[in-house]
């Protein structure tokens, strides 16, 4: 009597986070997207935690001292590049075709909010520009989250302040339509990659 032996059984919620955050079926067929993909997440990870940072401080975020913003300007470019990749390989086939006029609106809408709020982390790490300082932006942010909103005397009419207003408005039409767009698929992820598990 043949004996069938049966490798041992992963938990299904160890598949189910693979899926979620390592890709590994866009990894085998399409690994340059991969590749894109995986910058992006773990850059817009990052850059949650940088803005966590800047409304306050916590120490667990500090088990690796830094600088806050996060990354010294570099996350910014890591974001814009890969949201250029996204934009431009829907501009030729077969992805064209799959393309619909939100998917364009959403990657340049994304861009600008990264752009404008990278450019202020450029001038202030990059060429020491420091119209505001960091207290500045939790000043700032902590007025927004009470319904507030105050810039920083100091920085009034600058074009530091300027970047800063400009950032939080397209942040807030990305909020608005967050919801109602493709990029939603983050908060059901993981719940429909358990579904298809089973």
């Amino acid at each position: 009597i043949a004996l069938q032996i049966y490798p041992e059984e992963q938990p299904s919620w160890f598949f189910v986070l693979k899926d979620t955050f390592f890709l590994p079926t866009v990894k085998r067929h399409k690994p340059v997207l991969w590749l894109f993909l995986m910058a992006f997440h773990i850059s817009f990870l990052l850059l949650i935690v940088g803005h966590i940072e800047l409304i306050k401080k916590f120490t667990i975020f500090q088990i690796i001292p830094h600088e806050v913003f996060l990354g010294k300007g570099f996350i910014g470019v890591i974001l814009a590049v890969c949201l250029l990749y996204f934009l431009f390989r829907r501009l030729f086939p077969p992805v064209k075709d799959l393309s619909i006029p939100s998917d364009y609106f959403l990657l340049i809408l994304l861009f600008i909010v990264v752009l404008f709020g990278s450019q202020m982390d450029w001038a202030r790490t990059w060429y020491g520009y420091e119209v505001l300082s960091i207290e500045d932006y939790n000043t700032y942010l902590q007025s927004l989250i009470t319904l507030k909103p105050d810039v920083p005397d100091n920085a009034t009419m600058s074009g530091h302040s300027f970047m800063l207003i400009i950032h939080v408005f397209f942040a807030n039409i990305f909020l608005i339509y967050f919801p109602f767009s493709s990029i939603i698929h983050s908060i059901f992820a993981i719940p429909m990659n358990k579904l298809r598990r089973g």
